[in-house]
């Protein structure tokens, strides 16, 4: 009997011991230490993305909140007397451990984002506004900070001292620290709201970015398309699981050159109607609605604030500062360049006309008449200059431009942890071998990644202790994919932006200033464009283009009858190109100068808006739904050009340089 009871027991033991090996195996292992949590023995500090898992981000994040609330607790509760130390600085410097979490997530959900990070990203939206409001309306950090604001004259401080405190306090009151307690709950709601819907507009874009492929099984559907673009095509279909066939999609280096190459009007139709027609389609990635809220409560958010539109409280920490400021601009611009687009129109219809085809010019015909009219009058095509800009070619002639310019050099490393294998590393150095910072690139589409191009940072420059904290930035692009056996072959215009993301990189890996809220990209929306605009120009300049432009496969530099092409077609098409860029400038400032609450349908306003400035219908509106390297945000950022340049800033160079001044 004893004996049996002792089976049954050792039975029971075995059962209950494999249940629990069960569940261990079923449940996701965390490591114990939470790589956030500790200081990082990486090269440099750089980010241990291989140590980093889905489970360690709310954690961290949750304990960067409760870190950062006990250091600004720390502050209001002081019986000192406020100062620019134990108020400003102090508060500058808290939130480390949450800024630190925050850089690698944000980095990851618009590079690499999987649906884990996703759902993440909407559960913390309202949990992080939150934070952030409640720092934000805190009035007795506001009254301390009020207090050192209003001694300001009588502290002697330094220029970029002064800077941080004049910021600190605006910022302050532009985020509502000195409404009363009603208007302060209604704006938390807002702004609550707000951080969801912008999390929500933001995925939906991806998904339909990743939603449609155009898939050709006929070779006759490939009609005009280049043999490198239909080789790439066939490698994309193989990763959507279409094996044997050719696939494009709504990712730009996909479906531009579609539009521009493919003799298929009617496929040209299909792939540019999908294309434009992205987060409105009556699914769960639908975003005309949300676009209407969000513009719907930034009116509410503007007018709790004080300001007349959202454009107002905006733009008052711009170059422009007002919105008339802006549509001066826009208007100075756009009546030149709509007559030039109305002039190229005609043009481009004539040619379809003659090509045989009746009726009127369609926007998805713009791209292909235009490639053959500059073929015709220059005899240069994209396909020609290809060969010429390969993408770490390119690459190398910004960091060559840099060294050039600044002494700097860039290292390879290998001994750097990445987020996915496209990724590449570099280590910064002065002339002298000092470490400047670290730049990543990442330069292909892929379907974790949203679209276009980028430069952000994973660690911003500052002094702490007089120990300089170097910085730590990426650059991200969309860039035409290398195929089985080519390298990536870009175009010119792909090769400024390279450039231009660069310029952008660098306006952040010089930054010396002590504080990280005013260092580098840290400025006004506006200027901030100046540093990667002056680096952009330099991808075309004679001298420097020819150090890199050569013939991937014999090394050859770009001959200078193709140099001179390029040069004789900058001006080419640019009626299209201002007018598809300023229609967007035109919407977003209608969208964001609305002074009534109510929500729009999204389709009529903004065929209405379009209409006021007599948008022409054969061209889209490109976006529907926005030394100087050195001093970052420590000075007021018209004085930082001023400085620069010598004078105020003028559209006239611009005109001239787009073929648009008369």
């Amino acid at each position: 009997m004893k004996k049996a009871l002792f089976l049954i027991l050792v039975l029971a033991a075995a059962v209950v011991a494999a249940v629990f090996a069960q569940q261990e195996q079923a449940a996701p292992a965390t490591p114990a230490v939470n790589p956030f949590l500790v200081e990082w023995t990486t090269p440099f500090g750089t980010p241990p993305f291989g140590d980093i898992k889905e489970a360690h981000y709310l954690p961290a994040f949750q304990e960067g909140m409760a870190r950062q609330k006990k250091e600004v607790a720390a502050i209001t509760a002081s019986t000192e007397a406020p100062t620019f130390a134990n108020t400003v600085e102090a508060l500058e410097r808290s939130g480390s451990l949450l800024n630190k979490v925050a850089s690698v997530f944000f980095a990851l959900t618009e590079s690499n984002t999987t649906p884990g990070l996703q759902n993440i990203e909407m559960e913390l939206a309202p949990i992080l506004a939150k934070h952030s409001d409640d720092i934000a309306l805190d009035l007795k950090l506001f009254e301390r900070i009020k207090a050192v604001y209003e001694k300001r004259d009588g502290l002697g401080l330094g220029p970029e001292k002064a800077r941080l405190l004049e910021l600190a306090y605006k910022n302050f009151v532009r985020r509502g620290a000195a409404l009363d307690e009603a208007k302060k709950a209604e704006l938390r709601k807002v702004n609550s709201e707000l951080a969801v819907l912008t999390q929500k507009f933001g995925q939906n874009v991806l998904s339909e970015d990743n939603g449609f492929a155009l898939v050709l099984d006929k070779p006759e559907d490939l009609a005009g398309l280049p043999p490198d673009i239909v080789s790439g095509a066939a490698e994309a279909a193989k990763e959507l699981g279409h094996e044997g066939k050719w696939a494009f999609t709504l990712h730009k280096p996909s479906c531009i050159p579609f539009f521009q190459y493919s003799a298929r009007r009617d496929l040209r139709e299909k792939l540019f109607k999908a294309f434009i027609s992205r987060g409105a389609n009556g699914n769960a990635a639908d975003n005309r609605a949300v676009a209407s809220k969000i513009a719907a409560l930034r009116v509410i958010r503007a007018d709790l604030l004080g300001y007349k539109t959202h454009a107002d409280y905006v733009l008052e920490e711009t170059m422009a500062k007002t919105p008339a400021g802006v549509f001066k601009l826009l208007d100075q611009v756009w009546t030149p360049a709509l007559e030039m687009a109305k002039k190229e129109a005609r043009e481009l219809e004539a040619m379809m006309n003659k090509d045989g085809v009746a009726g009127k010019l369609e926007p998805w015909d713009w791209w292909y008449y235009a490639d053959k009219l500059k073929k015709a009058k220059y005899a240069l095509d994209d396909e020609t200059l290809r060969p010429y800009f390969e993408v770490k070619a390119v690459r190398q002639g910004a960091f060559d431009t840099a060294n050039k310019l600044w002494g700097l050099t860039f290292t390879k490393r290998t001994d750097i942890p990445v987020y996915h294998p496209d990724v590449e590393v570099f280590e910064v150095k002065e002339a002298d071998g000092t470490h400047v910072g670290i730049l990543y690139s990442d330069y292909f589409p892929r379907p974790s990644k949203r679209g276009g191009a980028w430069s952000s940072t994973i660690r911003s420059q500052s002094i702490r202790n007089c120990k300089m904290i170097t910085p730590i930035v990426y650059n991200v692009g969309n860039f035409t994919e290398p195929t089985a056996d080519k390298p990536s072959l870009i175009t010119f215009e792909e090769a400024l932006t390279l450039f231009h993301e660069f310029g952008h990189a660098l306006h952040d890996l010089l930054s010396h200033v002590t504080y990280e809220s005013l260092a580098g990209t840290n400025v006004p929306r506006d200027f901030v464009e100046l540093p990667s605009q002056i680096m952009e120009n330099w991808a075309g300049d004679p001298a420097v283009i020819q150090t890199y432009a050569k013939h991937y496969q014999t090394g050859e530099p770009i001959p200078q009858a193709l140099l001179d092409k390029i040069k004789n077609t900058s001006q080419f098409n640019q009626g299209f190109t201002t007018v598809e860029f300023e229609s967007a400038c035109y919407l977003d400032m209608t969208w964001h100068t609305l002074t009534e609450s109510k929500e729009q349908d999204t389709v009529a306003f903004e065929n209405a808006a379009l209409n006021r400035i007599g948008m022409i219908p054969e061209i889209i509106v490109r976006y529907h739904r926005d030394n100087i390297l050195s001093v970052g945000n420590s000075r007021d950022v018209m004085d930082s050009y001023k400085a620069f340049r010598g004078r105020e800033p003028s559209v006239e160079p611009l005109l001239k340089a787009r073929g648009l001044l008369k």
